[in-house]
């Protein structure tokens, strides 16, 4: 099951946060997270991970459904490399 972010919101209001406050907080995080890959730049969060924003090049492509080739123009995608605590805690929970 995924983590949503109205479970978020849901267990910042049971550390006695309002609701509304709950609301604004994850919002307004996640919108300076956004803003920030926007702009091209990387959101580390020590203890957690890094998101970065990588360049991918044009490249030639093919349609699986008609099989015919066509080129994929360069974009830019977000990647996320958890850090090594991270790491440790997922793979200590066996």
């Amino acid at each position: 099951m995924a983590l949503t972010k109205n479970d978020i919101v849901a267990r910042i209001h049971e550390l006695g946060f309002t609701k509304k406050k709950s609301v604004d907080t994850v919002e307004s995080l996640l919108e300076l997270i956004k803003n920030t890959l926007e702009k091209g730049e990387d959101v580390l969060i020590s203890g957690f991970g890094k998101f970065c924003v990588k360049n991918k090049k044009e490249r030639r492509g093919r349609n699986p459904a008609t099989g015919s080739d066509l080129t994929l123009r360069g974009r830019k995608v977000v990647t996320f490399k958890c850090s090594g605590k991270l790491r440790e805690k997922i793979n200590s929970g066996d």
